[in-house]
């Protein structure tokens, strides 16, 4: 790579080298080089942030067995006896406190709450959903009072479990990043033909609370492409430093390897919000693994065989089940309630502009002798 930048890809790197970034970052993120990025920095007067080891979460106590994953659970003293076999109390009769599934030979296990409802498990199994949504229907539909832990438990019995395929936890500070990503969204009948399309599913992710905005559309393109990021920086009250994207055509025109053209509108939108965009590199396919989780949460579970007469309908439903489970859940890697840690980050947003943004028509246009 040539030791002169583009102009759009020295900004891109100033602005990383502002928000702190050490130089192996920018390298690992952008394909600048480190001397390279070392020297637009020094000459737009940023200070170089030496590495140390960026992406890692800092030390502290291990969450995963102070919390629940149900909804709302709340964190285990650390003195309780519960949480630490060897700690405490221990039962009067020796017996162990080891409380894992199956049981020990001679004690009978009691039925399981989920067992009235197999059948319907079952079904909702064969339809691809998952195990969490299996419980929020339970709950909603059937008055079903045990905790998801009950189902998971279940439906860990009725299936398989493959063995999950291990990738390093990526650490980010508050309001610093977010990820987007389009997927598919349900089936919703369109108002012209009347008849059920498929409607793409937009996805954008915080990176350090994992709070989710999804929106519904029936079709792409730039300006919508350049719309729903507008909407969503609207929703969560603030703008993020840098958008992590995919090399998609509505928002990157040409997906060099070392230096991708943003496409002109959704560049001006970014800067208008003060946002730094980041497309995701070729051999980083994890780069965007918070938001591809958003949208496969989505997909499998409410979203998983549902249809509906308007995209409005569409869009209310998606927003109910954003606000009661999505943002109450117990996030798996972090341990903690997303609403809770975007409470955290929504003050480290980037405060919004006065004035949306002023979108413009760019055509081409061939000249003739």
């Amino acid at each position: 790579m040539a030791n002169v930048l583009s102009d759009e890809k020295k900004q891109q790197v100033i602005a990383l080298g502002r928000l702190g970034w050490p130089l192996r970052r920018i390298e690992e993120a952008t394909g600048v080089r480190r001397e390279t990025a070392s020297a637009y920095l020094k000459a737009a007067g940023v200070a170089v942030r030496p590495p140390r080891g960026w992406g890692r979460r800092p030390p502290e106590a291990n969450p995963a067995n102070e919390v629940s994953t149900d909804p709302g659970g709340q964190p285990k003293p650390a003195n309780d006896p519960s949480t630490d076999p060897g700690q405490g109390a221990k039962p009067a009769n020796g017996a162990s406190t080891d409380l894992g599934w199956p049981p020990r030979p001679g004690r009978a296990p009691a039925a399981s709450a989920c067992e009235p409802y197999r059948e319907l498990i079952e079904s909702a199994l064969a339809a691809g959903r998952n195990a969490m949504g299996i419980w929020q229907v339970l709950v909603d539909d059937h008055g079903f009072a045990a905790k998801y832990a009950s189902v998971k438990r279940y439906v860990g019995r009725l299936k398989a479990s493959a063995t999950p395929e291990a990738h390093p936890s990526i650490f980010t500070p508050p309001g610093e990043e977010a990820q987007v990503d389009y997927g598919e969204g349900p089936m919703v009948r369109h108002p012209e033909t009347g008849k059920y399309r498929r409607t793409r599913l937009f996805v954008l992710t915080l990176g350090f609370s994992r709070k989710s905005v999804r929106l519904i559309a029936f079709k792409s393109s730039t300006r919508i492409w350049a719309e729903l990021h507008e909407h969503a920086f609207r929703r969560l009250g603030g703008a993020p430093r840098v958008v992590v994207l995919d090399n998609l055509r509505e928002g990157v025109i040409e997906p060099e390897v070392y230096d991708p053209v943003l496409n002109p509108l959704f560049r001006d939108l970014l800067k208008h919000y003060g946002v730094t965009a980041l497309p995701a590199r070729v051999g980083h396919p994890d780069r965007k693994g918070k938001v591809e989780s958003g949208v496969g949460h989505a997909q499998k579970t409410p979203l998983k065989g549902m249809r509906f007469e308007t995209i409005e309908e569409a869009q209310a439903y998606l927003d109910r089940w954003e606000e009661r489970w999505a943002d109450t859940r117990i996030h798996g890697t972090t341990k903690r309630q997303v609403s809770a840690m975007f409470a955290e980050e929504k003050p480290a947003l980037r405060p919004l502009p006065v004035e949306p943004f002023r979108y413009y028509c760019c055509r081409s246009r061939r000249m003739t002798a």
